[in-house]
């Protein structure tokens, strides 16, 4: 089993980036964390990397009722984008799969309700990377 959703958008990462966060905000979600990676790991380690961020998205609806069912979820919380650079004009935009997420949340007495938001949240994150992935029809 697959525990990113992707899509490779044909745009420059900065415009990707740019899109992407456009994108998120379209399915409610906000910003609540940037990781520049290549930058943390140049600056800890001295290697480079192409330029790659993590976002981390949180639609507060949706962490506040996953939250009132399973309060560990919180561990899990945002809901982490990669928007990576593979090229000059290519970058892959990967987010946390919310049904990998279920895997590692106890559902036994919850009768299904996170599952109900842990869908949601896919849908919300499929769309999004989906409106992504419109860009490459644009061009």
């Amino acid at each position: 089993m697959s525990y990113t959703l992707s899509t490779t958008v044909d745009l420059p990462y900065d415009e990707t980036v740019s899109a992407t966060r456009a994108a998120l905000a379209d399915q409610g979600f906000g910003i609540l964390t940037e990781i520049d990676l290549a930058a943390t790991l140049k600056a800890k380690l001295d290697v480079d990397l192409p330029p790659q961020v993590i976002l981390g998205a949180c639609r507060p609806q949706l962490a506040y009722e996953a939250l009132g069912i399973d309060p560990s979820i919180a561990a899990v919380l945002p809901c982490n984008v990669v928007v990576r650079s593979t090229g000059d004009t290519t970058t892959v935009v990967e987010a946390f799969d919310p049904d990998a997420m279920m895997g590692l949340a106890s559902t036994d007495s919850d009768e299904g309700a996170l599952d109900t938001v842990a869908a949601d949240a896919k849908q919300r994150l499929t769309a999004a990377l989906a409106a992504l992935a419109s860009h490459n029809q644009e061009n």
